[in-house]
């Protein structure tokens, strides 16, 4: 019906360009939209207001002109303009559900549509540092990052799915330099473990590989690591710290560890910690549900010399300095609060630098448009990447960024504490395995991704009609359960060819919500919020519970029960494929 209703409208003005009542030459994109409130109809154009302006016409005179033209058709029953010029359309009930056999014919097809076809979209998410498992702030991003990749994908899109690997730095160095302490440990030396540095039992564990694979030959007494070193954080009693500088302590000891190993037995710590969880991160989302085409690695930025053609760039624009023997980016002079570092004193280039390297080499290779998933914490950067790309004269308008706020982790009444340094954290995986992949995908993305989650437990697992999930999948399981039992008997109706004039006017709302579902996922999809479709098939599981429990739908007489059967078959088409696009399962019995 959407797109009869474009093509009605489309016909229209191109009858007003014939008669000479609209002159302009340009080519507006226009909306039709399911009404949100049924009582001002079932379609919604804004096709005046987006064509008023350029016609030289007040929206609500030309919507006048445009009804008048509209060629007429059966099916459309009312059509009225509302406020500032808004064209709402009323169909004839009878022919709306004629739809279902659409839905039946579609299968998992319905609700997809080829709107983005010919375009392309690169999109970034999770890129969590490879320095431990991940946590459950990280699923949050992993299950939004995915299920608005599935949403582009339905709509046409060419999706490109992405993972930054960090595996350059200095926290890679903190964890590398925390391997090689471990090991040392193992090998006999005592020492005060440093309070900045990892201490999560999976560090132990990766040391006992490399000892049990390379023995004690890396062995170096811990007064010659620890010679030189700037001390320590110390605190007194109260936890107050009176002396040390456990920054300067960490930075010392990578610089002992390099000088005391040498380059290849440095790398090795290196390489076996980096691989190690980054090979359980793959595995973690994985099991999740994520998979990516590509895991684009920060350091092939400098073997691939990316990193410094980046900066000949910006040098070459005029848009970087030198102060104090660094390099600075004139962010300031592109819309950042402040100029920043991109080459440190001592040589070492900043994450920024890595990250303006990262965001050319994308546009680059050519998306229509980047999309980037990060951290809440992370918003801060959102204006010097900008700043960079407009530096490099790229349009920055092809970047969009989306933030995701965090995850609180409640167990009854108290809250559950995470930190990745001290290794006391709750993880994607341990939290997959209290609650399912299932309520682990749902819940993430049942709210907007910018506004913080209380990640309920006991909900997320409750079977009720209080968990919006069971409530929905219940809702699919039951329909499943009517063509089991047909299926049992030997009984195969034709729905094709079901007769859906039989239905009446109590079936209205539930076939309204069926035929819906292409414009919502379309709206949720152009706005990047899967939370969308999750509540519009809660709201289309409780319209078919109520139907259900209030209509038999195995009546005597065949056509009518084959009537309600094509209807109980598109609900569950419907709830299917929007339970895929979250990630999540459509159970045939619970």
């Amino acid at each position: 019906m959407k797109t009869r209703i474009e093509n009605l409208l489309s016909q229209a003005l191109s009858q007003l360009r014939q008669q000479g009542q609209l002159t302009c030459d340009s080519q507006p994109a226009f909306l039709v939209e399911r009404c949100r409130d049924p009582a001002h109809g079932d379609w919604a154009s804004n096709i005046a207001l987006v064509y008023g302006k350029a016609a030289g016409l007040r929206p609500r005179d030309l919507a006048t002109q445009l009804v008048a033209a509209l060629p007429s058709d059966a099916s459309i029953v009312a059509i009225d303009i509302a406020g500032p010029g808004f064209i709402n359309f009323r169909v004839d009930e009878s022919a709306a559900r004629q739809g279902l056999l659409q839905v039946l014919a579609q299968g998992e097809a319905y609700g997809h549509s080829q709107e983005g076809a010919g375009q392309t979209i690169q999109i970034e998410f999770v890129s969590a540092n490879p320095t431990s498992s991940l946590h459950v702030g990280h699923g949050r991003g992993a299950a939004y990052g995915m299920t608005v990749a599935n949403m582009l994908a339905a709509q046409g899109y060419r999706v490109q799915r992405e993972y930054y690997v960090n595996d350059a730095g200095r926290q890679m160095n903190i964890l590398a330099t925390s391997t090689y302490l471990r090991y040392l440990e193992l090998c006999g030396e005592i020492f005060p473990f440093p309070s900045n540095a990892y201490r999560g039992d999976y560090v132990r564990d990766m040391a006992r590989v490399v000892q049990e694979r390379e023995g004690d030959r890396m062995r170096r007494a811990s007064g010659e690591l620890f010679a030189d070193v700037a001390a320590d954080e110390v605190k007194d009693a109260q936890g107050v710290v009176v002396s040390g500088d456990k920054e300067a302590h960490i930075d010392d000891l990578i610089s002992r560890s390099q000088e005391l190993l040498g380059q290849a037995d440095y790398e090795l710590f290196f390489k076996h910690a980096l691989d190690t969880i980054l090979d359980d991160i793959r595995d973690d989302l994985a099991e999740f549900g994520v998979h990516y085409d590509r895991w684009y690695s920060e350091r092939s930025l400098v073997d691939s010399h990316a990193l410094q053609r980046a900066l000949d760039r910006l040098r070459a624009a005029g848009a970087t300095y030198e102060q104090n023997g660094a390099l600075w980016f004139r962010a300031t002079a592109f819309g950042d609060d402040k100029d920043r570092v991109l080459v440190r004193d001592n040589g070492q280039s900043t994450y920024f630098a890595s990250d303006v390297a990262y965001h050319l080499d994308k546009f680059e290779r050519g998306a229509d448009r980047i999309i980037d998933i990060w951290g809440a914490d992370h918003h801060g950067y959102i204006a010097r990447v900008r700043a960079a790309l407009k530096a490099l004269g790229l349009d920055s308008d092809r970047l969009e960024v989306r933030l995701v706020q965090f995850v609180t982790l409640w167990r009854g009444d108290e809250q559950v504490q995470m930190s990745s340094r001290s290794g006391q954290f709750i993880s994607l995986r341990e939290l997959r395995q209290e609650v399912g992949n299932d309520a682990a995908r749902f819940y993430y993305i049942v709210r907007k991704s910018e506004q913080h989650i209380d990640f309920d437990l006991a909900l997320a697992t409750s079977q009720s009609k209080d968990n919006p999930l069971y409530y929905i999948q219940y809702a699919h399981a039951r329909v499943c359960s009517l063509f089991a039992r047909l299926e049992a008997e030997s009984i195969h109706p034709d729905l094709t060819r079901a007769d859906l004039h039989l239905l009446s006017a109590a079936e209205d709302p539930l076939i309204r919500r069926v035929l819906a579902f292409p414009a919502l996922l379309a709206r949720a999809t152009k706005d990047r919020e899967p939370h969308q479709l999750a509540h519009e098939l809660r709201e289309l599981a409780g319209e078919f519970h109520a139907w259900y429990n209030a209509t038999k739908v195995l009546v005597e007489a065949v056509d009518l029960r084959d009537a309600r059967l094509l209807l109980c078959a598109a609900t569950a088409q419907v709830l299917r494929n929007g339970l895929a696009l979250l990630g999540v399962q459509a159970p045939t019995q619970m």
